[in-house]
């Protein structure tokens, strides 16, 4: 049987509240004489079918408003309005058919008042004591969990009430910082300060808390969450203001925390002129574009309005999966219609097809975000990695320069700051290529923007730690020294697309990435914060336990932004513009054409040897691990090792 509805038909239960309404009301109105010590029914028999007919009408009445419209289990206050109304209603009937009937002095006037109030009662109370007997029905039957609210604002009214009609968690408490909160009752819930919470956690057996703070900063929330991180529960968090008004999710949907919360860092509203700078009205083609970053950068493009918008990647389903995204969003765009949405397979290496592409469509602006990032991928793949990073980049960039693009930005990275890696060394020199064109005196402003690890990208350690930590662990770190930046993709695209705008020619652009954090903090906390103990040597009773695995090949404890010490600011407080040495367009020249053979040939030993010329601070500290890397290339590697190489680069 549904506990949430009696098994009869919507019609039947509708005319039994009418009966129920209806004896309500002839009790109310005799309860009203009685009160008053008069025998209206004994006196005044002839007048008894006209106060049937008032009973009958004020139900009709009752129906007419849509009293019997509402669900008796979700009522509210709105309901409570329909029954003062239709009360009223009722009242003022009655009175006009005892005037009518009855000489005026033979009624008592405060007899209706009376009758009003007791109406009231009657129909409005029992509706309440219903409703509360059938959710403390509903809770033996299908027990909830008890949950604690944080944030007593109009969020948390709007979730304990969501909560308080649904299934799944019951509140037991509100906390909140304000002091003019604490101690009053919201909803029937009274209202706690923060120190009460271990208290609270041990009465009502807690196992959640609920954070209902949308207007928070991220500051404020990471200083939240500090608090809460040593409690014993599974901390979960309503969505975001902007969400909830624009109605893709509800107040009650609550979800896990999000790592930004965590990371306590803020984005800076982005300056509308050097969004728009390079985009509205503009053709603009984005590499890559199936991917994380790819995938974003178009998003935010598209609400800048270019004139038209080219996808390109290798990927058919991604191509597809984006393509269709950006189509429902261009829906929603005001005169999104004027924007032409064009997605082509192809791969960045193929120069006939990059060149007919920008010179088919007119390509004004170009985000190069096409690129092998994985760093064991790459470093098992090396070949690819180089035809990809390197010659894809050149290709496109030599592609842009033919046909008169404007702007070319590349999508960098922190490693390829004095990479310990191929994929590192490989994008490292993709910005050297851009390097050595803008200063050869190109038509085209070539610019890169460097950064680090992005939340929510492909391969992302934040959602492999929540799946770890879901089954039960363990959580794997690489080493417990290891430490990175972090930035969410949203921002990253946000400050790529205002750092091109900047570019005049040449520019590697580094983003404010904040302070790094160590990746064990990070898995500790996403553990303590889902409700679990980490198990240890320090507790040995722990739920899931931390394991290290070892740093992969290339891989490196700490990230860098900067190569060299010089750095100066922009007009955005988080861009910076980095003055790096680098190879002329003839010293590249001569590197790509041997790189290019090394390629053809499978000589990964030559590979090797020419990025560690090439890549201020590339010195990888073991062998591939490529296949590809047959015994004698080992041999050579080994012998390699041994021998001094003289790096191309002018300290």
């Amino acid at each position: 049987m549904n506990l949430y509805t009696v098994p009869l038909s919507r019609t039947v239960k509708q005319m039994l509240m009418m009966l129920a309404d209806s004896l309500m009301l002839a009790l109310a109105l005799w309860l009203s004489f009685a009160l008053l010590g008069s025998d209206f029914f004994a006196t005044n028999q002839d007048v008894y079918p006209y106060i049937a007919v008032s009973n009958i009408a004020s139900v009709v009445v009752f129906y007419r408003i849509g009293l019997y419209r509402a669900i008796l289990l979700y009522m509210g206050l709105q309901s409570g309005f329909i029954v003062l109304q239709g009360v009223t209603i009722s009242t003022v009937l009655l009175a006009a058919i005892s005037y009518v009937l009855v000489m005026p002095s033979g009624y008592d006037v405060a007899t209706f008042p009376l009758y009003w109030m007791i109406s009231l009662l009657f129909v409005g109370g029992s509706r309440f004591v219903a409703k509360v007997a059938l959710q403390s029905l509903i809770q033996n039957f299908r027990p909830k969990a008890p949950v604690i609210i944080y944030g007593a604002g109009s969020s948390g009214m709007q979730l304990v009430a969501a909560l308080q009609n649904g299934d799944q968690y019951l509140p037991v408490a509100f906390v909140d910082d304000s002091r003019g909160l604490i101690g009053s009752t919201v909803h029937g819930i009274r209202v706690y300060s923060p120190g009460a919470l271990a208290d609270l956690i041990a009465n009502f057996s807690v196992r959640q808390i609920l954070l209902a703070v949308p207007s928070a900063t991220h500051a404020e929330r990471k200083e939240i969450l500090n608090r809460l991180e040593h409690l014993p529960v599974h901390v979960k968090t309503v969505p975001d203001l902007f969400d909830m008004v624009s109605g893709k999710v509800g107040v009650d949907e609550v979800r896990d925390i999000d790592i930004e919360d965590l990371l306590g860092r803020d984005i800076v509203p982005p300056n509308p002129k050097l969004m728009g700078a390079s985009i509205t009205g503009r053709s603009v083609l984005v590499t890559g574009a199936a991917g994380s970053i790819g995938s974003e950068l178009c998003r935010q493009i598209l609400f800048l309005k270019p004139s038209r918008l080219i996808l390109l990647d290798s990927s058919e389903f991604g191509l597809y999966t984006v393509e269709n995204e950006l189509l429902e969003t261009r829906a929603t765009i005001e005169r999104g219609e004027d924007i032409a949405l064009v997605a082509l397979l192809g791969n960045v290496c193929n120069a006939p097809l990059m060149e007919h592409v920008m010179r088919r469509f007119a390509v004004e602006t170009v985000y190069h975000v096409a690129a092998y990032k994985q760093v064991p991928m790459v470093e098992s793949n090396i070949i690819e990695g180089v035809q990809n990073n390197i010659f894809g980049t050149l290709v496109s960039a030599q592609s842009a320069e033919k046909t008169g693009v404007r702007n070319f930005v590349l999508i960098s990275t922190d490693k390829a700051v004095r990479p310990t890696n191929f994929m590192g060394a490989t994008k490292r020199f993709a910005e050297q290529v851009l390097q050595a064109l803008a200063y050869n005196q190109s038509t085209t402003c070539f610019s890169m923007v460097r950064f680090g690890n992005v939340l929510g990208s492909s391969g992302s350690v934040v959602p492999l730690f929540r799946r770890q930590i879901s089954l039960g662990g363990p959580v794997t770190v690489t080493h417990p020294e290891v430490t990175r930046y972090f930035m969410t993709v949203q921002e990253a695209a946000q400050l790529v697309i205002q750092a091109g705008s900047m570019a005049t020619g040449g520019d590697v652009f580094v983003l404010d990435m904040h302070e790094p954090i160590k990746i064990i903090d990070l898995a500790r906390k996403m553990v303590h914060l889902m409700g679990y103990d980490v198990k240890d040597d320090n507790s040995y009773k722990g739920d899931i336990a931390i394991e290290y695995t070892g740093l992969r090949p290339g891989e490196k404890l700490f990230e860098e932004l900067l190569i060299g010490e010089s750095v100066t600011g922009t007009e955005h407080p988080k861009i910076m513009r980095a003055e790096e040495v680098a190879l002329t367009w003839q010293e590249i020249e001569v590197l790509l054409l041997d790189l290019q053979q090394a390629c053809k040939k499978m000589d990964l030993h030559a590979i090797r040897e020419i990025l560690m010329k090439a890549v201020d601070g590339f010195n990888p500290k073991e062998v591939a691990s490529d296949p590809l890397w047959d015994i004698e290339s080992q041999v050579q590697g080994r012998r390699l090792e041994k021998a001094k190489v003289t790096p191309l680069y002018k300290k």
